[in-house]
């Protein structure tokens, strides 16, 4: 688990006034600017956020410090954090994508499967994508209560129940 949560990134350059559009990984896109000041990476930077409006897939807004198209546009890219202890507490069975990366990953034999690469959502439900060491290419694991039934945060660990046919080998252990 991380001191920085990231909330979103910067998309680049939205008008001539310094505006930015803002893609957001907060559960509501708007939500990104309830938290506070939002921080590059790496801390050196703080921005008060505005949210202006919304263009095509992202938000647009004004960051403090940013008063020209071309401030905005050598932004592209940068990620905007907050310290974790801004976020809400969530309850017992709900988990920030930032705390799920890094887990190592065991099926209910205890085999270990890897580790946690990333959390995608695509829509229709998150997604743990798994890399495993000496494997090539990663696992796209559903991240639901059947193929996922335990998420053990203080051990550092999770259970999975992949369906079958999803790993490699599955067809030969039919």
């Amino acid at each position: 688990m991380s001191a920085m949560v990231c909330l979103g990134a910067i998309a680049g350059a939205f008008g001539v006034q310094g505006e930015v559009r803002l893609k957001s990984f907060t559960a509501r896109p708007e939500d990104i600017a309830a938290y506070g000041p939002l921080y590059t990476e790496d801390g050196a930077r703080r921005f008060e956020v505005t949210l202006t409006g919304r263009a095509k897939g992202s938000l647009t807004a004004r960051l403090s410090g940013v008063p020209t198209r071309e401030a905005a546009e050598a932004l592209k890219g940068t990620t905007l954090h907050v310290p974790r202890d801004v976020l809400p507490r969530l309850p017992e069975d709900e988990f920030y994508h930032a705390d799920l990366i890094g887990l190592e990953v065991f099926d209910t034999g205890g085999a270990p499967l890897g580790r946690v690469k990333a959390v995608h959502d695509h829509g229709a439900g998150d997604l743990l994508e798994i890399h495993a060491s000496g494997r090539s290419g990663t696992i796209l694991l559903p991240f639901t209560r059947e193929a996922v039934p335990t998420v053990d945060l203080s051990l550092g660990r999770i259970v999975a129940d992949p369906p079958h046919g999803l790993l490699p080998g599955d067809a030969e252990r039919s």
